[in-house]
């Protein structure tokens, strides 16, 4: 089996911001897995904010190059073996190893974990964090009928009133980002509810998970879902009674077999699962749509945001998700370095 990746700079459609920083471009990992002629594909996309870098991305899979000599038919095994570390690195080597299942096997992923494909939920559209009328007109000229907003900055309930005003009929999600105080949130969560929202992200610090237990405590009315706070499936259980949900990305979790774990112990513990993602092309997002049957909500959308896409894959109407219908993850190289 011979690995090979390549990093490669997706430019985003407009600056991305949020309570973390901002950003126009984001440089993803690509990871090639070559066996008996097919090639599984894998993408890393590592934030500073979770303790990922470009280095420790490539310092990772160069140490994972002697454990991969194991069956392909067999990705739980596979996986198990590799080294801790970088978890993107690490999901992409998962979702590479998944896709040459797929391919051995001659069937879409979601077919191997028995899944139907039509039965994953809309997914939600992200708006950067931006003055409240370039929001609210991001909003409404995206014509999609689920929008999560990022909030965390110094206008948020003039932000979401505008944006309410410009999709009346929309589903509004927020996402603070852990950019707010206890005391911010308890203050701004009964105001932003007057505009309707389905469900806020990460109000509080990762850390704080007492925090978060408080913050559901006072039922305010807006379901609480934990993003930057869960990981892993010991997470999930350590959130349980403090969160009404938990947000799943590959990119966190280090691939699929975690993810699949996340959302069994969530699920076991009475909580709702939204499967989400970094900026990722299409490579890393189509792979998480093949989980998004077993969730509640979905948030995919990193191909909307980037320019350029490198990648075929999943595809969107309005809303809805497409999946493709090849074996693995059933992506194709578009564009990008030769031979890649």
């Amino acid at each position: 089996m011979k690995l090979s990746w390549t990093t490669e700079t997706l430019a985003l459609r407009t600056t991305f911001r949020t309570a973390h920083g901002a950003s126009a471009t984001r440089r993803n990992v690509m990871v090639r897995l070559e066996h008996e002629g097919l090639v599984g594909r894998g993408e890393a996309a590592g934030l500073a904010y979770h303790g990922e870098s470009a280095a420790g991305i490539d310092a990772y899979l160069a140490q994972a190059m002697s454990r991969l000599d194991g069956d392909p038919l067999c990705p739980e095994a596979m996986v198990a073996r590799l080294p801790q570390g970088s978890r993107a690195a690490l999901a992409a080597l998962d979702l590479a190893l998944h896709d040459l299942w797929g391919q051995l096997l001659g069937q879409p992923l979601y077919r191997l974990l028995g899944l139907d494909p039509a039965a994953a939920p809309l997914t939600s559209f992200t708006i950067g964090l931006d003055t409240p009328p370039a929001m609210a007109q991001r909003a409404a000229d995206s014509a999609m009928p689920l929008l999560k907003i990022k909030v965390g900055g110094d206008d948020d309930e003039v932000v979401l009133a505008a944006v309410r005003a410009a999709v009346p009929g929309a589903t509004l999600r927020v996402d603070a980002n852990a950019g707010w105080s206890r005391e911010q949130a308890a203050a701004l969560l009964p105001r932003l509810a007057a505009h309707g929202l389905e469900l806020v992200e990460q109000p509080l610090a990762a850390g704080d998970l007492e925090g978060l237990r408080w913050l559901r405590g006072l039922q305010l009315g807006v379901p609480i879902y934990a993003d930057e706070s869960v990981r892993t499936a010991r997470d999930v259980v350590r959130l349980a009674g403090a969160v009404d949900g938990v947000v799943v990305k590959l990119m966190k979790t280090g691939g699929i077999r975690e993810a699949l774990r996340v959302i069994a112990v969530a699920r076991a513990h009475e909580m709702q699962v939204m499967i989400s993602c970094m900026i990722e092309s299409s490579l890393g997002v189509t792979a998480a749509a093949h989980l998004a049957p077993l969730c509640d909500r979905v948030d995919l959308d990193g191909p909307l945001l980037i320019d350029d896409d490198p990648f075929d894959g999943v595809r969107y109407q309005g809303a809805r998700l497409l999946l493709p219908p090849g074996p693995g993850l059933g992506v194709r190289r578009r564009r990008g370095p030769a031979g890649a």
